[in-house]
Order: C-alpha cells, then sequence, then structure tokens
C-alpha cells in the first residue's frame, strides 16, 4: 500500500507541509522580470528640466543589428520617441519591426519611461529598444 494511503494523518501533514514551504520558497526567490524603471519622474526632490530635449540614446547591438532611439523631452514629459536604427536587413526583419516598433513606441509614451513590455516575435528588438530607451532619457535629465 502506498505511504500517503494509510490512515496517517500526521504524515501527510508533514508532507503538505513541506510541499508548501519548498513551494513558497521558490517563488520567493524568482527574480521580477522587469527592466529598471527610468523616468521621467515628477516627485523628484532635482529641480524640473524644462524647456524642449531631443537626446539620442546610445546604439544597442542585438542578435539581429543594432537598434538605437531618439527622445524627445517637453518639460521632464516624453513627447516623442523615435527609432533612428533598427534591423531591416531582410523581408523578416522588416516585417516584424514594421509591427514591433510602433508598438514600442506607443508602450515608451504611455510608460513615460524604459519600462515598457517585450513585443512578442520581437524578443531582440525590445530589448535593444529599451535598452537605447534608457540611456536617451538619462542623457536627457529627466
Amino acid at each position: 500500500m502506498h505511504a500517503l494511503k494509510k490512515n496517517r494523518p500526521l504524515r501527510r501533514i508533514v508532507l503538505a507541509s513541506a510541499a508548501t514551504v519548498s513551494g513558497m520558497v521558490m517563488l520567493l526567490s524568482l527574480k521580477p522580470h522587469t527592466s529598471p524603471a527610468l523616468a521621467v519622474t515628477s516627485g523628484s526632490t532635482a529641480p524640473a528640466v524644462t524647456g524642449t530635449r531631443t537626446v539620442t540614446g546610445d546604439s544597442v547591438q542585438t542578435r539581429w543589428g543594432p537598434v538605437q532611439v531618439r527622445v524627445t523631452v517637453k518639460n521632464g514629459k516624453l513627447t516623442d520617441v523615435t527609432a533612428v536604427v533598427y534591423p531591416t536587413d531582410n523581408p523578416r526583419d522588416q516585417e516584424i519591426n514594421s509591427y514591433a516598433i510602433p508598438r514600442l513606441r506607443t508602450e515608451a509614451l504611455g510608460a513615460q519611461s524604459a519600462d515598457i513590455d517585450t513585443v512578442s516575435g520581437a524578443t531582440y528588438t525590445s530589448d535593444g529598444y529599451r535598452q537605447s530607451l534608457q540611456s536617451a532619457l538619462d542623457s536627457a535629465g529627466s
């Protein structure tokens, strides 16, 4: 007869508790899958940046080619994001980035930071976009 099928409630309680504790330890050891947020914060103690600044971020080399983003920040608010360099070497790159780049732009403008979601099917472009966006926002001093 199987060990758990016997009439031993204490054994079942101990095994269930051990499994629960093990599961909780594994869940708590997971690291969140988010990029560090930047960005344009309004509650900082630093003086607010006024005026309009346009800054180009670092070129980030991805598996399929470089990605580089230019941002415009007006009075501390992200007002425009443009991908100036991204993979277009073949028809598949062009197809992927034709839908990924506009979505990434919309995400960035909505989040007002580089803390944006990855576009499904465009993981490498999304990662490069996020890194270049973060460097541009850092340079813009917002």
